[in-house]
């Protein structure tokens, strides 16, 4: 883990393990507070120097988006008001600094056809050799997850054996993003390759000792690149694999594995819709069903019907962009 470097170092520290104490997971903003110690390193600051106009140029130096200075700029305006009630400093300099405008942001959204697609690619280049078949097993199970459960890419990652409840059909997710927990159902098709799994892995395992859910040949967890590595090879094998696109203040997302947790909710909302009944009050349900903290989370779906509106939006854009 890098260590932080500038004057500030041991203040951050502190904040960092204040955080961790109240149970905050200290990954994205630790990536943040390192840009933040990087400049103050590189231009010697001292105490003297940490005025407004000193964070107006650290934003202006920053080689990033609007949406990712202005979180640079937040976790750092929280550092100083952590700073300010321990005594460091007496005024927070970062506190009346307005964000930078933002672009707004479309997801990827597969459409059902797509997903399957996606699914079907992986499903046939399982390796049936004894050293990759349940590798490869546990990696088709896991993008499946995400494709049919709108799962995030850590939760089958740390799923454990128990978690998977066969009687009732059920998987126990627990301490999601929100420190929350949540009991989902299964669609029949996750639960017919689970058993499978399972019946492989006993086959195959001979002193089966490891907690987790999903294991290589090794005993050992599935990691995150080796789930991402998997995606982007079936997306070249569909013709999806494509980068992101900024037109204009739009930015248009590129294929990522998140992107089958948006489709999920995408999908299920216009399937909602196609039966005549409420995709709002759908809103709370499928919110528990994902893990959010509230509804409202979920609602930001809304904003992307489908993957056609989606698509129409991006050859909308080239279009215009062609006749600048």
């Amino acid at each position: 883990m890098k260590p932080f470097e500038s004057f500030l170092a041991s203040p951050i520290n502190e904040y960092i393990a204040h955080r961790e104490s109240l149970g905050y997971r200290t990954k994205p903003l630790r990536s943040y507070l390192l840009t933040f110690d990087r400049y103050l390193k590189e231009t010697r600051a001292d105490w003297k120097a940490l005025k407004p106009p000193f964070f107006l140029e650290l934003r202006a130096n920053l080689n990033v988006e609007s949406r990712t200075a202005n979180r640079i700029l937040s976790t750092v305006r929280v550092l100083f008001q952590f700073l300010v009630r321990r005594g460091y400093i007496e005024e927070n300099p970062v506190c009346h600094i307005p964000p930078l405008r933002e672009n707004t942001i479309v997801p990827f959204v597969f459409s059902p056809d797509q997903v399957d697609q996606l699914l079907r690619v992986i499903c046939k280049g399982i390796r049936k050799t004894k050293g990759r078949f349940l590798t490869d097993l546990a990696l088709y199970l896991a993008v499946l997850l995400l494709a049919r459960c709108g799962m995030r890419i850590s939760e089958p990652l740390r799923l454990l054996r128990h978690h998977y409840r066969h009687d009732d059909a059920t998987i126990y997710i627990e301490e999601t993003k929100f420190k929350k927990d949540r009991l989902i159902p299964l669609p029949k098709e996750v639960v017919t390759e689970i058993e499978n799994y399972l019946s492989v892995r006993k086959s195959l395992l001979r002193h089966d000792e490891t907690p987790y859910l999903l294991v290589r040949t090794a005993q050992r967890p599935l990691t995150d690149p080796q789930v991402r590595f998997l995606f982007h090879k079936a997306l070249r094998g569909i013709g999806l694999d494509q980068p992101r696109r900024v037109m204009g203040n739009v930015n248009f997302s590129q294929p990522t594995p998140h992107s089958l947790r948006h489709s999920f909710a995408v999908n299920t909302l216009k399937q909602i819709k196609e039966r005549g009944q409420s995709h709002q009050n759908a809103l709370p349900v499928l919110a528990a069903y994902m893990g959010h903290s509230d509804y409202k989370h979920t609602s930001v779906y809304l904003r992307v019907v489908d993957a056609t509106s989606r698509q129409n939006l991006v050859d909308f854009a080239l279009w215009q962009k062609t006749k600048a």
